[in-house]
């Protein structure tokens, strides 16, 4: 059985879908971008605190979930610009200090809203 998860940390989804999915404890997160939960307006200033944004976003649905950053088993990174790495690397690196998840970082032509990062999870409740 699916269970939806609702989280008011987060943006509201801007199409239909779910923040997350936890089906036999494993909680799969939709895309998180990095926009103000309050607002919906996405953040400025660049990949750095674009990326911190998002990663507040996708820590808010995992704690509605019942999980936390150091349960995610897995993350895929949408960049639109590649070249930005190293900064976003950084960032993400700070969410992740021990036991970091596996994870796939690509270059996407263009992402919704022309953000700079979204990042998706795959996480077990403990």
């Amino acid at each position: 059985m699916k269970e939806r998860i609702t989280s008011t940390g987060s943006p509201r989804p801007i199409g239909p879908y779910s923040q997350a999915i936890v089906v036999d404890g494993l909680v799969f997160c939709s895309g998180q971008g990095p926009m103000d939960p309050e607002t919906g307006a996405v953040i400025d200033g660049g990949i750095v605190p674009q990326t911190e944004r998002t990663l507040r976003n996708l820590g808010a649905v995992l704690e509605a979930a019942g999980a936390g950053y150091a349960d995610v088993l897995k993350t895929t990174c949408y960049l639109a610009d590649i070249d930005e790495f190293a900064a976003f690397n950084e960032v993400y690196g700070r969410f992740f200090p021990d036991t970091p998840p596996a994870r796939t970082t690509i270059e996407a032509a263009r992402l919704p809203l022309d953000i700079r990062v979204e990042i998706e999870a795959i996480a077990k409740r403990p």
